[in-house]
């Protein structure tokens, strides 16, 4: 079911040469690109109004207009089942607690007497969030979006969900529930690339929507095309592709549970990757006849899980030696990666390029996806060894305060001459000299 890629015996290559030999998604933005531009200009210019034709294309509902009403969210959170609702309130607490901490503070440094540089952390004004509503429902996703923000400071918090035809041309009713648990009262039904179009242009009228500043939350392809199309216009966390699994794992490694954690992501999308990296031909041998029977017994089968397991993106690689797997997992810059080894704690220490890393048989994935209170919008594609995952950073603004007295001026003011001189633009320097009876030190 889960091809396998031997990389024993030989010593690995270096930079890109490793990369390409590690299985990935294909996912080409470029091409989708275009595809999406003409949706995104009928949302500028016709605003509401092609939001309602997308939703009839798209998701079948034929919607009387796109702001979701009030009593619709309350109406959601009354209807929603006890035991559902306790476990949203739980991943919203948890994460509460982990993003309140990185909030950050004003610091000022002193460089000299009478010469100050505060960095101070300003909140984007206004976010629009969007949460998927295709092959799955994702409440949690909209806690991972809207914690950190609110966490933050935003003033403003608007959320978009695809229109659903079994409910009436509303979002899936447990997204509005989060909503209304979160305090969010601005939701609108309108998904994928239109979405992300009514972000960025805004839209007027009773439904209106006011532009945003940025958009986050994870989405398909087109979602991804979209925010790609607006980078410029809007901030975007990440053009975020189909999820990945990865685990480093050793002969001490479970492979019940590494099977398990395999398909917990296999089984979001035909494109999710499934990868684990081993020096124990055993232990891959274990995970390959566990596949089998957990597959027969979960959901999604045919139409995600074996595609998923059975796809290019997904393999077991074999290593020589956990170094060996260190080197692999940190070329390939997983969206999750699990470390399920001898003092994993350790080895987890070394990882460098990973969205988000879960220590030990007891810290799967899954966990992280609801209620660790870590943040499960990651990066994805090898993104991870550049990028981070959202966080209350992502909504923040940094912006230093320059504060000099005429004498902390006056001592750097020749250092500045020279340097714009240097660089051949006098009118720099001249800035400088019009504040003093200038004259060259020392001459």
């Amino acid at each position: 079911m889960i091809s396998r890629i031997d990389l024993r015996g030989e010593p690995l290559p270096e930079g890109g040469a490793l990369r390409d030999l590690l299985p990935r998604a294909e996912f080409d933005v470029e091409a989708a690109l275009e595809k999406v531009r003409p949706l995104c200009e009928d949302v500028r210019h016709r605003g509401t109004a092609a939001l309602i034709e997308a939703a009839a294309r798209f998701d079948g509902v034929r919607l009387e207009r796109v702001r979701v009403p009030g009593t619709a969210l309350t109406a959601a959170l009354a209807a929603l089942d006890p035991e559902v609702r306790a476990a949203l309130e739980e991943s919203i607490r948890r994460a509460r607690l982990v993003h309140r901490a990185q909030r950050r503070s004003p610091h000022t440094t002193r460089v000299v007497p009478g010469g100050s540089v505060t960095e101070k952390w300003v909140p984007v004004e206004r976010v629009g969030l969007y949460a998927p509503g295709g092959r799955s429902v994702y409440p949690s996703s909209v806690i991972m979006n809207v914690v950190p923000a609110q966490e933050a400071g935003v003033a403003s918090i608007a959320l978009a969900s695809p229109a659903q035809r079994e409910f009436d041309g509303l979002p899936h009713p447990t997204i509005l529930a989060a909503c209304a648990l979160l305090g969010v009262d601005e939701v609108y039904a309108a998904g994928g690339a239109s979405a992300v179009a009514m972000f960025a242009y805004g839209t007027t009228g009773p439904d209106g929507c006011a532009p945003v500043n940025m958009v986050t939350g994870p989405g398909n392809i087109w979602v991804a095309a979209a925010k790609r199309y607006f980078t410029g216009r809007i901030g975007i966390d990440a053009e975020a592709g189909p999820t990945e699994i990865a685990i480093l794992a050793d002969a001490t490694a479970d492979p019940v549970h590494v099977a398990a954690d395999l398909i917990s992501q296999a089984e979001h999308d035909p494109l999710a990757a499934a990868v684990l990296v081993t020096d124990s031909a055993e232990l891959a041998d274990a995970v390959d006849k566990e596949l089998d029977p957990q597959v027969a017994a979960t959901k999604h089968i045919d139409d995600r899980v074996v595609p998923a397991l059975s796809g290019r993106q997904s393999a077991t690689v074999l290593v020589d030696s956990v170094e060996d797997g260190l080197r692999i997992v940190n070329a390939y810059g997983a969206e999750h990666l699990e470390i399920q080894t001898a003092d994993a704690t350790a080895v987890a220490e070394r990882v460098r390029n990973a969205g988000a890393v879960f220590v030990g048989p007891y810290a799967p994935v899954s966990l992280g996806d609801y209620c660790a209170g870590s943040n499960h919008v990651l990066p994805t594609g090898g993104c991870a060894c550049h990028s981070s995952g959202l966080s209350v950073q992502s909504f923040l603004r940094g912006i230093h305060i320059v504060d000099y007295d005429r004498d902390a001026l006056a001592e750097v003011a020749h250092h500045v001459v020279t340097l714009a001189e240097a660089e051949d633009l006098p009118a720099h320097g001249a800035a400088i000299k019009a504040r003093f009876e200038w004259k060259v030190p020392g001459k």
